[in-house]
């Protein structure tokens, strides 16, 4: 291959803002795609498992295809699936990329699929496969090309690390040395209007056999999974993007219930300031918020599969229970530092130390979780069990110190403690004991009469802690969960607050952690964006709760991912990609809105348009 095309190829895998980046996902992996064709972060074969690919993150592991020729990039999610469609305008040609991995998932086995189609004109597309397993450490090896006993002519079999790979659709491709880091495949090739190349590659734990998947019906069982696997939700607000929330929902959540809290670890919420954490794991009040969410809209799938994993945890390690897992079950690991460069101005690291934090708002948002399953379809035996668990944790430790749910500092956080009373009342709601139902309501108003009389700011609204005198916006989440009415006035004066002191431009921060001005320490918070909107709707403020709602949808970039953070200023997200739990609370916000029929009927008139992202 020309000298100039491999130059090509590596200037397709540097980074990019973080807004241009795209998601496949089947639920036990995922990959980043970014705007010149470049598959620049996997992991595998679980979401917290080492890298394949990792120029995201500095690394030379990666995957792109990509024109030959300079071009203007855009893209598109086909409606209802994270199927993803890559779009290059040239100066006489437009080609797309569909790109996928396959569904349903096998937890053993990915396999990607890449469909090369000439829209327009005529053009030539350069193709580059790096893989480096163990976050960049184990080069390409064992590379052979067909035909073998198990293997069509042209299709190439390789390793990387302990990472089997078959690589199908380049027949044309050569190897090339890449100086110490091994060799990787690339090839070139031209293609007309209307023509089409497919593409495959498989990663396996073990050897691949057996012929390789004919795209045609890989294609047609992805799409059909798709199609089953998310709703249509045709009566709420914002239509399309609520499915979309809905399939990154899906997409991040494995065969096991386990949604993770994020598809990558350390992209940085402010640049050098040493904020870069491993979110790709499982956490259990985040989890509680997708169940909620979909149970807001519906009786799902994944509601179910949040009952089924958070009540599995509580069943397993009760008073035990950490705020987070692998999505195997198992305990986060401690965290620690990886070989790899990081995405600029973040530390690459993986782990958390969320591992040995308590977190009391988690058994609230647990107990919310399982009353609004019940609502749908009564609680299974196990699911009572692990309510009643998470009764007993919350009437034992309510006093204590909790890292909460920013997890900070150890300290009796007022957020907390009104989680617990939501949850404890939304149970008893629920429960067809009287004598049982009577005790939790009793639990609930005791806990919300000493945090009253403790963390009551003399203003009137709710403030932090009790030795922390300021406003905080999750104040907003504990309301709207049911732990006060809208017409409380702990309630109005706390939301009165929020917006005076932590809104600006129509977003939320959370706090205010020091004296320099709002946006100076962290950017704006979309969650809180999105709480700040279903306040407004439960005080009865369509108009507000609308303008919110907009204002905080439209944080995100043209594949319609949300961060946790957003940078006001420079207009661009901060943290890690894609983050679940924003998804979920603009789900449960859409929901909301569109329960007052005029509000959602004036935001809805043009709920399909193309532009409506």
């Amino acid at each position: 291959m020309p000298e100039n095309r491999l130059t090509t190829l590596e200037s397709a895998s540097l980074p990019h803002t973080l807004r241009q980046y795209a998601l496949l996902a089947d639920g036990e992996r995922g990959v980043l795609v970014g705007p010149r064709g470049d598959f620049c972060w996997m992991c595998f074969p679980r979401w917290d498992s080492p890298s394949v690919f990792s120029t995201l993150m500095g690394g030379d592991g990666c995957y792109v295809v990509a024109p030959s020729d300079r071009s203007v990039w855009g893209g598109y999610y086909e409606d209802g699936s994270l199927i993803w469609r890559s779009r290059w305008v040239l100066t006489d040609a437009i080609v797309e990329c569909r790109e996928a991995l396959v569904m349903p998932a096998d937890p053993d086995k990915a396999t990607l699929l890449r469909r090369i189609e000439i829209v327009e004109g005529q053009a030539r597309l350069d193709v580059m496969l790096r893989p480096r397993a163990d976050y960049d450490q184990s080069s390409m090896t064992s590379l052979s090309q067909g035909p073998t006993e198990t293997s069509e002519p042209g299709t190439w079999h390789a390793r990387t690390g302990d990472v089997h790979l078959r690589w199908s659709g380049v027949p044309d491709a050569e190897r090339i040395q890449h100086g110490s880091k091994g060799s990787h495949l690339a090839a070139s090739f031209a293609l007309s209007k209307g023509e089409r190349r497919d593409i495959v590659l498989e990663l396996s734990e073990s050897p691949i056999s057996g012929s390789p998947p004919v795209p045609d019906e890989a294609w047609v069982a992805t799409e059909a999974a798709w199609h089953a696997d998310v709703p249509t939700f045709d009566h709420i607000v914002a239509r399309r993007d609520a499915r979309h929330s809905y399939a990154v929902l899906w997409g991040l959540t494995s065969k096991d219930g386990g949604t993770v809290a994020a598809a990558t670890t350390s992209l940085p919420e402010r640049a050098d300031q040493g904020r870069s954490y491993d979110y790709r794991y499982v956490w259990i009040r985040d989890q509680s918020y997708v169940g909620q969410a979909v149970a807001a809209i519906g009786p799902y799938p994944l509601l179910d599969r949040a009952v089924e994993m958070v009540s599995r945890k509580l069943l397993e390690d009760g008073e035990r229970l950490v705020p987070a897992y692998g999505t195997d079950g198992q305990p986060v690991p401690d965290l620690h530092t990886l070989p790899l460069p990081g995405y600029p101005g973040g530390t690459d690291v993986a782990g958390n130390l969320v591992r040995g934090q308590f977190q009391l708002d988690a058994f609230g948002e647990s107990l919310l979780l399982f009353a609004a399953a019940a609502r749908h379809a009564p609680l299974a035996p196990r699911h009572w069990q692990a309510a009643q668990i998470a009764v007993g944790v919350i009437e034992r430790r309510w006093k204590d110190p909790d890292a909460g749910i920013w997890e900070l500092e150890d300290r009796r956080w007022t957020h907390s403690r009104l989680a617990c009373v939501a949850g404890l009342k939304a149970i008893a709601s629920v429960c067809d004991s009287v004598e049982q139902a009577s005790g939790w309501l009793a639990l609930a108003d005791l806990i919300l009469a000493d945090t009253s009389q403790r963390c009551l700011h003399p203003s009137g609204r709710w403030q932090r802690a009790e030795d922390d005198d300021r406003v905080d916006a999750s104040l907003l989440i504990a309301a709207v969960r049911g732990a006060l009415g809208p017409d409380d006035p702990r309630t109005k004066a706390t939301l009165r607050a929020v917006h005076d002191e932590l809104a600006a431009d129509g977003f939320v921060y959370r706090f205010r952690p020091d004296l320099r001005p709002l946006g100076s320490a962290e950017g704006a918070f979309v969650l809180c964006g999105f709480g700040m909107a279903m306040a407004a709707q439960q005080h009865g403020d369509a108009i507000a709760a609308a303008r919110w709602f907009e204002r905080n949808r439209a944080a995100c970039g043209p594949p319609g991912l949300f961060t946790e953070e957003y940078d006001i200023v420079e207009r661009q997200l901060r943290g890690n990609l894609p983050q679940a739990f924003v998804h979920a609370m603009f789900l449960e916000c859409a929901a909301a809105i569109s329960s007052d029929p005029p509000t959602a009927r004036s935001l809805g008139e043009n709920q399909d348009h193309p532009t409506d992202a």
